[in-house]
């Protein structure tokens, strides 16, 4: 990737945060996002069955692009990517093995979509490059979700006459409590945590801040932890993160999900059920399940729109119409 490009996705990136506020992660995908591309635009060698027409001996040979190279070797392939070029590269993406998932393809065209249009409010181009490009089609995908039975069953899954078992079951009880996202849970410090109100304060995606009650079990299993387990895996390190690791670290989302796929096989939950965030999924699932409003769960998970919250009402509306086929005499 050329210098150029790395400087206009710092500077992408940079107004991203100033203008929306957005999560660190959420950052880090637009980053990955560009930095991918631009480094195809740099590398890939002209593919014959993309362009119009007999390629010459020059073109077979070259790394160029389908779009018209820059005459400028500093200059930002990103900004000298036409309609071609980008139609080239969700080829190219395609016809990896395996593809690239649908949900993928419609975050990628949304962070290009972005950075075109900041590109044109910059006066960097004359016209957008993704203008006749189609929008990947925004096929719904529900979240994965457990029954009541298999969260108990996770739920149980830890020993908790260990320290690292003690920890697990806190971190488990205080997700399904709580609908944390991952991100939220592991980044959770001591201070955000009021075991005296039972609540805790969550700074969640674009550092928007609420606080979510904790459910009197969940309290406990902390309560438990934080008196009995965290300082044993601390020694003698500090730190502030209420879940840490045998080094003195903050757990990260990616040992969290370790954690439950392995947790999920030693109680028999088959892997395609699971998902990082599928307690939070049960979380709201359950609560509609039993009467909550709408807006409540919102409020509790944190989403801006309440249409994200709505295909909750979509998984539990099947899970009630499951349970009608399997046990009513007509069903």
């Amino acid at each position: 990737m050329s210098a150029a490009d790395t400087a206009l996705i710092d500077e992408f990136i940079d107004a991203l945060w100033l203008a929306d506020g957005l999560a660190k992660n959420t950052l880090a995908s637009y980053r990955s996002d560009l930095a991918l591309f631009a480094k195809w635009l740099g590398a890939a060698p002209v593919r014959p069955e993309l362009v119009e027409g007999p390629l010459t001996a020059s073109e077979r040979g070259s790394t160029a692009l389908c779009a018209p190279a820059s005459p400028r070797s500093e200059s930002s392939a990103i900004v000298g990517a036409d309609e071609t070029a980008i139609n080239a590269y969700l080829a190219h993406l395609n016809t990896r093995p395996g593809g690239i998932k649908s949900a993928s393809q419609r975050r990628l065209m949304a962070t290009l979509r972005r950075c075109y249009r900041w590109l044109l409010d910059q006066g960097r181009l004359q016209a957008d490059p993704l203008l006749n490009i189609d929008k990947p089609g925004s096929i719904q995908r529900f979240p994965k979700t457990l029954s009541e039975k298999q969260v108990e069953d996770l739920l149980g899954a830890p020993d908790v006459n260990t320290s690292l078992g003690l920890r697990d079951r806190a971190m488990f009880e205080l997700l399904y409590a709580t609908g944390l996202r991952v991100s939220e849970l592991v980044g959770v410090r001591l201070f955000e945590v009021s075991l005296n109100d039972n609540v805790v304060r969550v700074m969640g995606k674009g550092s928007k801040e609420r606080l979510v009650p904790l459910g009197q079990i969940a309290a406990e299993w902390l309560q438990r932890y934080i008196a009995e387990a965290r300082g044993a895996l601390l020694k003698q390190h500090v730190s502030d993160a209420v879940f840490v690791t045998t080094r003195g670290s903050g757990m990260t989302r990616q040992m969290f999900w370790t954690l439950v796929k392995k947790y999920a096989v030693r109680v028999g939950i088959p892997q395609e059920r699971i998902s990082p965030h599928v307690l939070r999924h049960a979380f709201a699932t359950h609560l509609l399940n039993h009467g909550a409003d709408l807006r409540v769960v919102q409020l509790l998970l944190g989403h801006a729109d309440i249409s994200t919250t709505q295909v909750y009402t979509h998984v539990a509306r099947e899970r009630l119409k499951q349970l009608h086929r399997q046990h009513h005499p007509r069903g």
